[in-house]
C-alpha cells in the first residue's frame, strides 16, 4: 500500500473518529468519572473492537449484515438497547465521580475491567460500524495485491488514531471535572447520558441500505 493512499485513509478516518460518537462520549465520561489513567481501559476496549470490526469485514461479515435483514436487526437492537442502558445509568448518576475516587484496589480492578468491556461492547454491537467499514475500507484496498496485510495495516492505523483521539477526549474530561463543582460534574455525566440515549434512538431507527 503506497503512502499517499495510507495518508488519505488516515485523514478521512481522523475526521470520522473525532466526530462525537458513542465511544468518544464514553472516553469523555470515563475521563471525568474515573480519571485519565483508568479511562485508558475504555480506550483499549474500543481499540480491540476496531480490530474485531475490521477483521469481521475482511472475512465478509459486513456483507452478511448488508444482505440479511434478520442479523442486521438482531445486532441493531442489541446495540441500541446497550447504548440506552448506559445512557440511563449516566442520567441516574448520583455523585459517582467522588465515589470512584474512594474505590478499594479490588473494586478498582473490577471497575477498570467494566470500563473496558463497556467501550468494547458499544462498538462491537453497532451494525453501523460493520456497514461503514464494509463501504469504507475497500476504497483503500488494492484488489491485485494480497488483502490480509492491507486490512491489517489499515486496522493498525485506524486503531492508533482512535486511541489518540479518545485519549484527547478523556484528557479533556479529566481536566474539565477539576474546574466543575460536584453539581457541574454531575450535569456533564447527564449530558453524556442524554447524548448516548439520542444515539440509541438514532440506531433504533437506522435502516440498512437496500438496492
Amino acid at each position: 500500500m503506497d503512502i499517499v493512499t495510507l495518508l488519505a485513509f488516515a485523514a478521512v478516518s481522523f475526521v470520522g473518529i473525532a466526530t462525537p460518537g458513542p465511544t468518544v462520549l464514553l472516553a469523555l465520561t470515563n475521563g471525568s468519572r474515573h480519571g485519565l489513567r483508568r479511562a485508558v481501559a475504555g480506550m483499549i476496549g474500543a481499540v480491540l473492537s476496531d480490530f474485531v470490526l475490521i477483521g469481521a469485514v475482511a472475512i465478509g461479515l459486513g456483507a452478511l449484515l448488508a444482505a440479511s435483514e434478520f442479523w442486521f436487526s438482531m445486532l441493531k437492537w442489541a446495540g441500541a438497547a446497550y447504548l440506552a442502558f448506559l445512557g440511563i445509568m449516566l442520567l441516574r448518576s448520583k455523585g459517582t465521580i467522588d465515589a470512584a475516587l474512594k474505590l478499594g484496589e479490588a473494586a478498582a480492578m473490577r471497575s477498570t475491567f467494566s470500563i473496558g468491556l463497556k467501550s468494547f461492547m458499544v462498538a462491537a454491537t453497532n451494525p453501523k460500524g460493520y456497514l461503514f467499514f464494509s463501504a469504507f475500507l475497500p476504497q483503500f484496498i488494492d484488489p491485485t495485491q494480497p488483502q490480509a496485510g492491507q486490512y491489517a495495516l489499515l486496522a493498525l492505523v485506524f486503531a492508533a488514531l482512535d486511541f489518540i483521539i479518545m485519549f484527547g477526549y478523556a484528557f479533556f474530561g479529566s481536566q474539565a471535572v477539576r474546574f466543575l463543582k460536584t453539581s457541574g460534574a454531575l450535569w456533564l455525566e447527564r449530558a453524556c447520558g442524554g447524548a448516548l440515549l439520542a444515539l440509541a434512538g438514532s440506531l433504533a431507527f437506522y435502516r440498512r441500505a437496500t438496492a
